[in-house]
């Protein structure tokens, strides 16, 4: 993911709080990275969780605080993880949201909005909510439905996780 890769210094992590599947939880490979602003603060925490023995991953989470050019899209584009699990797959596909709706899901005791997108890739599954802190969270799965027990296994992982140096 070259994207991810900054020419000098290395980008502090992020000052909000990750929600994702902790990476011990996870049975595949993990991969994480931020993507960094020009002035090294954080724009966002993309996990990469890898079911397929190498293949290719089976999920995308991003967390994109407000503000981060990554969550600028036009409408009808695809979220920036789609994009990078297409990419991932080395899938060259010309793909669209074609729709969304909102569904209301408990995670824990708090309740959120989910906007489930519909692609003109049907084997694309993505959702998004924003979190009371302004992060948006999308998470992007190929060849997988995403229900209702993936939010009981999202948790916040630390800022400090993602600090390297």
């Amino acid at each position: 993911m070259s994207f991810l890769r900054r020419r000098s210094a290395t980008p502090a992590g992020p000052d909000f709080d990750v929600l994702a599947m902790d990476p011990g939880d996870w049975p595949g490979n993990l991969g994480a990275g931020l993507l960094p602003a020009p002035d090294g603060s954080c724009q966002g925490v993309f996990l990469r969780y890898d079911l397929f023995g190498g293949r290719g991953p089976a999920m995308i989470i991003g967390n994109l605080p407000e503000g981060s050019p990554a969550r600028d899209v036009a409408e009808g584009e695809i979220p920036f993880e789609v994009a990078q699990l297409l990419f991932a797959l080395e899938n060259d596909e010309e793909i669209t949201v074609v729709g969304s709706e909102d569904i209301p899901v408990m995670q824990g005791d708090n309740l959120l909005i989910v906007r489930r997108l519909k692609l003109s890739e049907s084997r694309i599954s993505c959702v998004q909510f924003d979190r009371s802190d302004n992060v948006l969270v999308t998470i992007a799965a190929w060849d997988r439905p995403i229900t209702d027990d993936l939010y009981a296994l999202l948790k916040p992982l630390p800022a400090e996780l993602f600090q390297q140096g």
